[in-house]
Parts: structure tokens; C-alpha cells; sequence
């Protein structure tokens, strides 16, 4: 009762507050691209509230009172139309934190949003995906339907505890069987509400950071350690920026940032450290992509610095909504990485959708275990005798661009491997090489088009 009242005097206070105090800004970005780019729109709570989290409840070392409060100080913040939520100093264990449209998540300098590895603290399920198909699952440790304006902010760290949550980074027969039906069912076309996968034997680990169908997204300045599966996960979004991230995730199928099916976005300045590919592009899988029909368009990454992981840049596998124009230039690989690729697009028979305009300049980096591009069109993993394949659809890759790319040792510079039926297109590279080359220097099946400026 006694929090009901605080919650009910705080909203009167700044419900009477003067438009010009209280109203959040709108900002825009705009990026030079070799394609036309929008500006890009993002939120500044700068002349907003603040809500500290203690006013509302929370307490150190209690989970249950610093969750209530957070979703308590969410409330307010949207009721008012624009505010900052703020993490002071000191460690917060908390569940789940589902935001709600014009809210900041602001963590000050030294503050630790650290998230329980209980599976129930992340119930009900909600409407997410599992690997580009739409689901019902734990909901991810940070999540946002269908919000306008929203944003993490600050200099603290979201942490999640993995004790728990690495028990499921082996896929036993049980997880490969959810997974199994969970393909059957979007290939037959079952409704999303009725992909239930939470059970005893699924194992689908959440995101950490799940914005979904969301606009006017702003990610800027925090520190994010550790993820139970994709580290931060844009789905069907509008407007979003991401700049002065630092990510450290290696656990399984610890990605970095995952833009799927989203539009106009800018990652920079950011430095990742995760166990996957640093930036992963996606544009959801098969028939739910299909039925979705939204590609992953306008996409700039500028000024990164990848410390490990698989790939600089992947483009797919679930690329079925399609993927255009994406810009990635001045990044660069540290020293001693063990990465796969710079560039590596892959697809395969069953996914369809399209990939073009995509430009990769001024990268440097170390020693590569595969080489500097790779585009393969036969990729699919364990899925190759685990399910059918319901209906063929290829894809069609072109206008791939690559210029200044330097690499220390590498076992191939190029290899891309189109289909017969359907040829890669119009691959250009301009003073594009390396120092030492292991094995074959240029590997290329079924291309058309290709130009090499050395």
C-alpha cells in the first residue's frame, strides 16, 4: 500500500510538470552510406525525470524488491510520458525487466544490474524467437514490445549470472526435438501463440536484450558481460543506434549483436569480445520470414573494435526476409583472435529471401583460421539431416564490395561458392589482400561479375 502511494504522489508531481521540462527529445543521426540512407531517429531523456530505483523500493542482496521496483519505476516513467529509471551504484539483482514505451534505463558509473539465472524468473513466456522462428519462450533478461522510444543508457554494467544457464549450452535429444517441432510448426504455418516451448526438455535459452517491433531504440554507453544466448537482438525494428557498447559474452551461441529484420541503424564505437560472430545480420528463417516479409535494410557499423569471435561480419544464415544495404568500415580485429572470416555470407536451399549492397571497407586484422571473404550457399549445420526440406528457395547474393581490407595470415583470400541455378553476382574488391596465405589464394564456383583492384 505503502509503495502504491509513493507510485500514485511521484506521477501527480511530474504529470504537472511543464511540457517543456518533462517532454523527451527526439534526435536524429545522420550517416554518409554508398546507398541512400535515412536519418536515423533515437531518444534524448536529457530534459526528463529521473527516477531513482531506491525511491520505489529496492534494496541490495533482494532479488524480489529490486524487480518490483524497477517495473514500478517503468510504470511511472511511461505514465508521465518520458523518464529516466536510474541504477545507482552498488550491485542489483534483479529477473526480468520488461520495459514500456518513452523510458530510459539509466545505469550510473559503478552500478551492477546483475540478472538471475532461474528460468522462472523469466515466465510467462512471451512472443520472441528461437534462431529467426517466432515462439513463445522465456522472455529474454531485457525485453520491449511493440515501444516507442526507449533506451540504455550510462556508464554502469548489465551482467547476467550463467551458473544456471551454461547447463543448456549442450543441445541434448530433448532441446533437438523442441527444436525440431518448433521448425515443423512455423513450417506448417501453426499460429505464434501456439509455439509454446517452454518445458521440461526444450532448454531455449533467452536473449539478453530483446528489442522487438520497436522504434526509436538507443543503446549507448553501458557495459553488457556474459548472455545466456544472442547478446543484443533488434527484431522487426525501426530507428535504432548502438555506440559505446563494450560486450563480453562467450558462452554458446553468444553472438554480438544481431539486427533481424530491422531497419535504419547505426552500430559505432562499440568494442565486442564474444564467443559468435561480432556483428551477425539476420532476416528471420524460412516460411516465418517469409510471412513477416521484412528485410534487414540500412545498416551502418563504423569505428569497431573486435577483440574475438567467429566472424567481423556474418551475413545469414537466416536471411529469408532478405538483407540490403549494410555498410561496415573502419573496424578492426585485435592481434592474436582467433576469428573465421572478415565477411562471411551464408545461405542455403531452404531460405530464400535476397542479399545485395553490401560494403566492407577499411578493416584491419590478424590471422584469419578461413580467410577474408567467404560467401557459401550449402550452409546448414546440423539442420541438414535433422528436418526436411519443406519447399526449395534459393538466394540470390550480388553487388558484394569490399576495399582496403588488410589481413596478417589467412588460408584463402576469397572463396565463394554460388549454386549453378543460381550464380553470386557482381562480387568487386579494390586493394584487398594478405600477408601470408595458407592454402589455395582464391576459391570461386559459379560467379559472375567478379572485379579484383589490387
Amino acid at each position: 500500500m505503502k509503495n502504491l502511494l509513493l507510485l500514485a504522489i511521484v506521477v501527480a508531481i511530474f504529470s504537472s510538470c511543464t511540457p517543456t521540462k518533462n517532454k523527451l527529445k527526439i534526435k536524429k543521426v545522420t550517416v554518409k552510406a554508398p546507398f541512400d540512407m535515412p536519418a536515423i531517429s533515437y531518444p534524448d531523456f536529457s530534459d526528463c525525470p529521473a527516477f531513482l530505483i531506491t525511491d520505489f523500493g529496492a534494496a541490495q542482496g533482494d532479488q524480489q524488491k529490486t524487480s518490483k521496483a524497477i517495473a514500478k519505476a517503468i510504470d511511472a516513467a511511461n505514465q508521465i510520458g518520458g523518464a529516466s529509471v536510474v541504477i545507482p551504484e552498488g550491485e542489483w539483482l534483479t529477473g526480468t525487466i520488461h520495459f514500456k514505451s518513452n523510458v530510459n534505463l539509466h545505469l550510473q558509473k559503478g552500478a551492477v544490474l546483475l540478472f538471475s539465472d532461474n528460468p522462472k524468473d523469466y515466465l510467462p513466456a512471451v512472443h520472441t524467437t528461437w534462431e529467426g522462428l517466432e515462439c513463445y519462450n522465456y522472455s529474454p533478461l531485457i525485453y520491449a514490445f511493440e515501444c516507442q522510444n526507449v533506451a540504455i543508457t550510462g556508464e554502469g554494467e548489465l551482467k547476467a549470472r550463467m551458473d544456471f544457464w551454461k547447463n543448456w549450452f549442450s543441445r541434448p535429444a530433448g532441446h533437438m526435438n523442441s527444436l525440431k517441432r518448433l521448425y515443423e510448426l512455423a513450417g506448417k504455418g501453426v499460429p505464434v501463440e501456439d509455439r509454446q516451448m517452454v518445458n521440461d526438455t526444450a532448454n531455449m535459452r533467452p536473449q539478453f536484450i530483446q528489442f522487438n517491433r520497436s522504434e526509436n531504440v538507443l543503446l549507448d554507453g553501458v557495459k553488457i558481460t556474459n548472455s545466456p544466448f544472442w547478446t543484443i537482438h533488434p527484431y522487426l525494428c525501426k530507428d535504432v543506434v548502438i555506440r559505446n557498447l563494450q560486450v563480453y559474452a562467450h558462452g554458446h551461441n553468444n553472438d554480438g549483436v544481431d539486427p533481424e529484420m530491422t531497419q535504419n541503424m547505426l552500430i559505432e564505437d562499440c568494442v565486442f569480445d564474444q564467443g559468435d560472430d561480432a556483428i551477425a545480420v539476420k532476416s528471420g528463417r524460412n516460411q516465418d520470414a517469409w510471412r513477416l516479409d521484412t528485410p534487414t535494410r540500412n545498416l551502418v557499423i563504423r569505428n569497431c573494435f573486435v577483440r574475438n569471435g567467429h566472424q567481423l561480419l556474418a551475413v545469414g544464415s537466416e536471411l529469408s526476409g532478405g538483407v540490403e544495404n549494410v555498410l561496415m568500415d573502419n573496424c578492426a580485429v585485435a592481434d592474436g583472435a582467433s576469428m573465421f572470416h572478415l565477411v562471411f555470407i551464408k545461405t542455403n536451399e531452404r531460405r530464400g529471401g535476397f542479399v545485395k549492397n553490401i560494403y566492407v571497407s577499411n578493416v584491419k586484422a590478424d590471422k584469419m583460421r578461413e580467410g577474408i571473404l567467404g560467401i557459401e550457399t550449402d550452409v546448414l549445420y546440423q539442420w541438414r539431416d535433422l528436418v526436411p526440406t519443406y519447399e526449395v528457395r534459393l538466394t540470390p547474393i550480388s553487388d558484394v564490395y569490399l576495399e582496403n581490407i588488410k589481413a596478417n595470415n589467412v588460408k584463402f583470400t576469397y572463396r565463394i561458392l554460388g549454386q549453378r541455378e543460381m550464380p553470386v553476382k557482381r562480387v568487386g574488391l579494390t586493394n584487398v589482400d594478405a600477408d601470408t596465405i595458407r592454402e589455395e589464394r582464391n576459391i570461386a564456383e559459379n560467379l559472375e561479375g567478379f572485379t579484383w583492384d589490387q
